[in-house]
């Protein structure tokens, strides 16, 4: 996925501009990106403030980083059954 040029904020005062009656091509010629591009942002940030949006990525990216453990361990905990089937847990949890 590409970087924006665009910081979350500018990109939720898009939206609140679009949100006060501006129309979204006005918006988006004044921003440098596509009315497509505005009614995204309005998707993914519409009602949030900045500090919300902030706290959402926050979380996003705790929890790509949680599940890429939980797979790392399922991985490592398969292939070390593989190696050792004596360490197989009776009930299979996992």
């Amino acid at each position: 996925m590409s970087r924006s040029k665009h910081t979350e904020a500018q990109m939720i005062a898009a939206v609140k501009q679009m949100e006060a009656g501006r129309k979204a091509e006005d918006v988006a010629r004044e921003v440098g990106a596509s009315a497509h591009t505005i009614y995204a942002w309005k998707s993914k940030y519409g009602g949030m403030d900045v500090s919300e949006a902030q706290e959402a990525k926050r979380l996003r990216d705790e929890n790509s980083r949680l599940r890429k453990l939980v797979y790392d361990f399922r991985t490592n905990h398969h292939f070390t059954l593989k190696k050792n089937p004596q360490r197989a847990p009776t009930s299979t949890t996992l």
